[in-house]
């Protein structure tokens, strides 16, 4: 049995780690509150881009483009958002277990497919199984701006037009809730599913349909990574958040019953002196 001291010592760290896990839960929320902001003010730009370039893919015109069209897969790209740190949950436990999966299930060999990571752990995670980690980016900001992410959004959509890969997927947490997080994969090359409802409008396009195009594909692409992202980081201190919530509250859990232990013992411990006290006075008479 722990002796009061043993016990007293675990009840100390606890509240340590109480107080600690509780200062992460608040910062988490502060965080989630701002990556939402960001996700959301971001996305009716994407939303824009995607409305004028379905209006010219989709419309009457014979204008195409390579980022349009789809080709003989020879090898696939994988971008994955993980985060740098863990303590976050099943975050990046989920997201890394289906990428793991899907790869497995669709690829014989390493030849076939090549990884974007952006996130220590995910970097980590496929360096220790040996999978090809073709563009990697570590130590991003908890509200990261598209200049963060600028350089490899390009490289990769570029990799694509190179006929480096011959068709993209983002796979990340999807945010619905704190608690929620839902592991998504979305195809960014070739870009065949534009149909929109704005497809029809009507726009005039200056200089020309060709040229808009050219310029809007790329940054649409860019845009989705960047957006990804966004969404991603908001997952992330949902899932953080809940995270250390329960630890919190498990540690108050453990606080009480551990309070309970001590003063059991000690009651034991006075209980046992006053018999002995007793019994000493006893043998004197």
């Amino acid at each position: 049995m722990a002796s009061l001291r043993d016990i007293k010592t675990r009840i100390n760290s606890t509240k340590k780690t109480k107080q600690i896990t509780k200062a992460m839960q608040m910062v988490s929320a502060a965080k989630l509150n701002r990556a939402q902001t960001n996700a959301e003010s971001f996305a009716p730009y994407t939303e824009k881009i995607r409305e004028v370039v379905a209006s010219i893919a989709s419309g009457n015109s014979d204008v195409s483009h390579p980022m349009l069209e789809e080709r003989p897969i020879k090898k696939t790209g994988y971008i994955v958002i993980t985060s740098d740190r863990g303590l976050a949950g099943a975050y990046n436990s989920s997201l890394l277990r289906s990428v793991t999966n899907t790869i497995n299930e669709r690829h014989k060999s390493k030849d076939e497919y090549g990884i974007i990571v952006m996130g220590r752990v995910g970097r980590d995670f496929f360096k220790k199984r040996g999978m090809p980690i073709i563009q990697e980016i570590v130590g991003l900001s908890d509200s990261p701006e598209f200049s963060d992410v600028k350089s490899i959004a390009r490289t990769t959509v570029e990799m694509f037009a190179d006929e480096l890969f011959d068709e993209l997927y983002l796979c990340y947490n999807h945010f619905v809730s704190p608690i929620t997080q839902e592991v998504t994969e979305t195809k960014v090359l070739p870009l065949t599913d534009l149909s929109s409802d704005e497809a029809s409008l009507d726009y005039e396009y200056e200089p020309s349909e060709e040229a808009i195009l050219e310029q809007l594909l790329p940054q649409y692409a860019e845009s989705l990574i960047y957006g990804s992202l966004l969404d991603a980081k908001a997952s992330e201190f949902g899932a953080r958040m809940t995270a250390m919530s329960a630890a919190t509250d498990n540690a108050t859990d453990l606080i009480d019953s551990l309070t309970l232990s001590y003063n059991r013992a000690r009651q034991a411990a006075i209980t046992q002196e006053i018999t002995e006290i007793v019994g000493g006075a006893a043998a004197l008479e």
